[in-house]
């Protein structure tokens, strides 16, 4: 896969791939759960803590379990002979791809009302991406309607932002003002809707 070997190419995309799931799916599952089934959200809803501290750290604990399940993964592919560069950049890209994700999952479990609507999520949204954005191959292979879509999608610019990094070339800004702005704006849409329920 241009001029490289597809171990190569596919890890960075598995990486972005495992950081996208496990912090979506460590957030909004549990806060899902907690908040229609459990009924434990309230307790921390009366707490005397701001929404945005409380989203930041909801947020924060689903990043550092994604960035656990992309290093492993990393740990994996080079036990498996892969030659990636990993540098600052490469974490970082890494660290945004979790924390937007991470974000989104807070955003979801607070709008979505029923277990079967968050299983509907992940499966209209969440999976669709996994195998669309570049992760398994790359998107300008798909019809040029569907690349457009793909385009604008978050995991698809942490797939080439890191793909790009671990062949060892420069970081693509275009890339991580994406990954940037998602993070920032799914914070943000997380903490609105945090204060719309207490």
């Amino acid at each position: 896969m241009d001029g490289g070997s597809y171990l190569e190419f596919v890890v960075p995309g598995i990486v972005a791939l495992s950081a996208m799931n496990t912090s979506f799916n460590a957030v909004g599952v549990s806060l899902n759960m907690s908040r229609l089934y459990h009924k434990t959200l309230e307790e921390y809803l009366i707490a005397p803590i701001s929404a945005s501290a409380f989203v930041l750290g909801k947020v924060l604990a689903g990043t550092v379990r994604g960035l656990v399940a992309s290093l492993i993964i990393l740990g994996l592919a080079f036990l498996f002979g892969a030659h990636l560069v990993v540098n600052g950049w490469f974490l970082l890209v890494v660290f945004l791809t979790c924390f937007l994700f991470a974000a989104l999952g807070v955003v979801a479990a607070m709008t979505i009302n029923s277990h079967e609507d968050m299983a509907n999520f992940s499966t209209f949204v969440i999976l669709p991406m996994s195998f669309l954005c570049g992760t398994f191959f790359s998107p300008d292979r798909l019809p040029k309607a569907v690349a457009y879509i793909i385009e604008v999608l978050p995991l698809t610019h942490a797939s080439y932002a890191l793909r790009a990094l671990a062949r060892g070339g420069e970081v693509l800004p275009i890339s991580l003002a994406v990954l940037l702005g998602y993070a920032i704006a799914l914070f943000l849409a997380g903490v609105w809707v945090v204060k719309k329920v207490r």
